[in-house]
């Protein structure tokens, strides 16, 4: 009962952080304080869900393997990927997901948080990564993903780059 609260609580801090406010005219958006709070809330829910989780300190995504896969290739944006996935929002709100369907992207026509993920797994491989907003849709709404959203995805890799 007591992790729920702590649960609920982080949600409300965090939606308050995120919380976007319309610019002005000739106002420039400033990334920062926004990316400090993804990363707040990002260490708070993998803290309190007990995720081991590792940061590509270049990027701010914070991400764990679940299997490494096999092999040794080079992932790069140019590659064909093909994966079957689903990402979240924190609150566990599934907004876009495979289902089992194999779907295949060009990496380099995804989110950054997806193109500093992937080359991190082979064929076979599975991770599980946490995408600060600044990496994923920043401060613009996607379909049903809100402005300023962190995104929660598990992705499994099924081919080598070509």
């Amino acid at each position: 009962m007591v992790k729920i609260r702590h649960f609920l609580l982080l949600v409300y801090i965090a939606g308050c952080f995120t919380a976007c406010k319309k610019l002005d005219v000739g106002e420039v958006y400033d990334p920062v304080p926004q990316f400090k709070a993804d990363t707040t809330a990002i260490r708070a829910f993998v803290k309190l869900n007990n995720i081991p989780v590792l940061k590509d300190e270049g990027s701010g995504v914070f991400y764990q393997i679940i299997v490494p896969g096999s092999g040794s290739h080079t992932y790069t944006t140019a590659s064909s990927i093909t994966v079957d996935y689903a990402g979240k929002l924190l609150n566990g709100t599934v907004f876009d997901a495979s289902n089992g369907t194999l779907r295949t992207f060009v990496l380099g026509n995804l989110i950054p948080g997806w193109q500093v993920a992937i080359p991190k797994i082979q064929k076979g491989g599975q991770i599980r990564f946490f995408v600060p907003s600044y990496f994923g849709y920043g401060n613009t709404t996607q379909g049903s993903i809100p402005a300023n959203s962190v995104l929660d995805f598990t992705v499994t890799l099924n081919n080598t780059p070509n």
